[in-house]
């Protein structure tokens, strides 16, 4: 009998080893699941929110718009630094570019092709005034704001507009 209770202390002894092993081994697997996981989450949230919380917002470039012809479908837009304008070229014939001392200091030029959306990632605050280059004379203006910064304001007010976008102009400036 004395055998027996040494060998069934011996296999409860081993038992109770080889239980504390796997929960050891269980517990290290679940912390480093559980590390596993909060850098994916870390991760993720890093990567996608630069893109999620940087927006685009898309302008059409459009032959007639209610009553209004050779038309931007917005003529005004406010956006936030690092955010892009997509303009998209739903008419043929239109292009998008910026106005000479139209854009704060430091923006290159810009001229996108005719008949093909493109997008400008803005990256500077200030005021962008724009126009598509066939058009410009009929009315086919906008402005961006970045970051509601309005410091080149005077710049924008001096540009000289002609045909259709001379009535309009200061209208779209004034609601800047």
């Amino acid at each position: 009998m004395c055998q027996l209770a040494t060998l069934s202390s011996i296999v409860i002894t081993v038992l109770v080893t080889i239980y504390k092993s796997y929960i050891n081994n269980f517990m290290k697997g679940y912390q480093m699941l559980k590390n596993t996981l909060k850098f994916l989450v870390l991760f993720s949230f890093t990567f996608f929110t630069s893109n999620v919380l940087a927006g685009t917002t898309i302008i059409e470039m459009l032959n007639k718009q209610g009553k209004e012809s050779m038309v931007y479908s917005q003529k005004v837009v406010k956006i936030n630094p690092g955010d892009t304008v997509l303009w998209k070229a739903t008419d043929k014939g239109h292009n998008v570019e910026f106005i000479k001392d139209g854009v704060p200091e430091g923006v290159d030029k810009f001229k996108s092709k005719f008949n093909k959306d493109t997008e400008y990632k803005f990256t500077i605050p200030g005021i962008y005034a724009y126009w598509c280059t066939p058009h410009k004379s009929m009315g086919m203006i906008g402005f961006v704001v970045v970051g509601n910064d309005k410091s080149n304001i005077d710049a924008i007010k001096s540009i000289r507009f002609m045909g259709r976008s001379k009535k309009i102009a200061p209208e779209l400036i004034k609601s800047l």
